[in-house]
């Protein structure tokens, strides 16, 4: 009898990502498992997604990944795809941000959050003199006493270190180009811990950035990279070479999971610990799992299995965005699209987040004379225009771009693709949360949990979370299991069970 394989449910960025690396590292263990990535949509790479039409090249998901975080760099290079690496582009290195119904660039120097340098601060009609004294106040407020492990929304951060000025005009529009999230809720030490640091170690924010610069700076050797990049062909790219080299055999798309029982050890099958059930009624035995998709699938998974994990994955809120491609000839545009884009902040009080001028921003979106902008709408902050029909995401999008961009004219193509509950909300005391919940799943033997639910929303993040999840797996399972109890009671002869401190009703289930 062949042993039971190792399950992969999800095949985003995170699931391929772990079934890639569980493979990788097989031969250095010595030990191999078979592997069965499964997907309940008909296609891998979940919000990742490349399309052509009309001489466009668009991405409908993520178009880019940031290289400071060195996940997605690494593992382009594995692939053997690094060659396929575009950076931004050279010219017009900066965005912009609404202000009045004006677009204003961002100063020069501005991080996120704070400034490190301050005649851009001074000549930007972007504050008032009031609140450009109140953030330059930034070194002499005091520092306020947290531990290492402290939290802090956004929105309380930002006010009382910089002023609320700060937050409304710039920092909340920036942030949430991101996250899509409510600034008031939103979790700096989840987010953007080193801001948190910097007060803690420093004294002031901007203290600690100008020190962190010069450090970087005397520090800087090798290769270097731009900020963000992506693929000459679109983010597909990445998923299409995880996939290939995954291989075909081992992916079954449109096959979707719909429970998953504990199952007890056998002599005739040691290796089992997990049964999944499918939507087509039949069940599957694993040696183990990893659950790859958001939080709220995993949590609906795991109801009967591990209720009490269950719930704390249900507490993780999420949020669904559209994104609307437009495109326009160049000469319907009015405004010189010296930028990469703009974000708007909340109290402009206008139907989209940000948009990117991607013909722009990366070589190869659009021909010459055409433009291609990809707006990002709803989040947390516009749930309500979720709810509008395409036609209508489209009109309000090309509304709201024809008055800031002066457009004359209508789109000579428009998309539109809509992510339900794709972003997670990391609300303030997060990471705590996430630490109970590894903590609980830890004892859940031959199971493990990646996505973008706990610690980075980002595709590097994605990614680094699914191979950890395959090394604290392959961990898990190099470990004797001879005697061993589970973690819903002893398993005795005939497959049944002695509960433990278990509020569910367990039974085992069989292929």
């Amino acid at each position: 009898m062949e042993p039971a394989p190792i399950v992969v449910i999800g095949a985003g960025i995170s699931g391929l990502a772990a079934a890639h690396h569980l493979l990788e590292r097989w031969p250095q263990r010595g030990r191999r498992w078979s592997l069965l990535v499964l997907e309940a949509s008909e296609q891998c790479g979940g919000v990742i997604r490349t399309i052509e039409r009309d001489d466009l090249l668009l991405d409908t998901g993520p178009d880019n990944f940031i290289t400071t975080k060195p996940w997605a760099l690494d593992l382009s290079r594995r692939l053997g795809i690094d060659d396929q690496l575009i950076p931004t582009s050279g010219s017009h290195k900066r965005a912009l941000v609404v202000r009045r119904g004006r677009l204003l660039p961002v100063p020069d120097g501005f991080l996120l959050m704070a400034p490190t340098r301050w005649w851009p601060i001074i000549s930007t009609p972007i504050f008032s003199l009031p609140g450009k004294l109140r953030m330059a106040m930034e070194r002499l407020i005091p520092r306020r006493e947290l531990d290492e492990s402290s939290d802090e929304s956004l929105a309380s951060f930002v006010t009382r270190r910089f002023g609320r000025e700060a937050l409304e005009r710039l920092v909340q529009p920036l942030m949430s180009g991101v996250y899509t999230a409510v600034p008031e809720s939103l979790s700096l030490r989840a987010t953007m811990p080193q801001f948190l640091d910097m007060e803690r170690e420093h004294g002031s924010v901007i203290r600690g950035m100008r020190r962190a610069a010069a450090s970087r700076k005397r520090g800087e050797s090798g290769a270097r990279y731009s900020m963000f990049m992506t693929y000459r062909r679109g983010m597909r790219t990445l998923t299409d070479a995880l996939a290939g080299r995954i291989g075909s055999q081992r992916i079954q798309t449109g096959c979707r999971a719909v429970s998953i029982a504990s199952v007890a050890q056998t002599p005739d099958e040691p290796t089992v610990r997990w049964c999944i059930r499918l939507d087509d009624g039949r069940d599957l035995l694993a040696a183990g799992v990893i659950l790859a998709g958001s939080t709220q699938t995993s949590a609906r998974l795991l109801t009967e299995a591990a209720p009490m994990l269950s719930r704390m994955l249900m507490n993780i809120e999420y949020a669904s965005a559209a994104v609307v491609h437009l495109a326009y000839a160049r000469r319907q545009v009015g405004h010189p699209l010296d930028a990469y884009g703009f974000v708007v902040p909340r109290q402009e009080k206008r139907r989209l987040i940000a948009a990117s001028f991607s013909s722009v921003k990366y070589e190869g979106r659009a021909p010459q004379d055409k433009v291609l902008i990809r707006v990002v709408m709803g989040g947390a902050l516009q749930p309500q225009l979720m709810q509008l029909d395409d036609d209508d995401l489209v009109h309000a999008a090309h509304d709201e771009l024809r008055s800031l961009l002066h457009i004359d004219g209508q789109p000579e193509l428009s998309l539109v693709h809509r992510h339900h509950q794709v972003m997670p909300q990391y609300t303030v005391g997060h990471l705590k949360g996430v630490a109970a919940i590894h903590e609980r799943t830890a004892a859940l033997r031959g199971l493990e949990l990646a996505g973008n639910g706990f610690e980075g929303v980002g595709v590097p993040d994605c990614i680094h979370a699914g191979e950890q999840a395959a090394e604290r797996l392959l961990a898990s399972l190099d470990r004797p299991i001879e005697g061993e109890d589970t973690p819903f009671g002893r398993a005795k002869a005939g497959g049944s069970y002695r509960q433990s401190g278990s509020d569910s009703s367990m039974s085992p289930v069989t292929a």
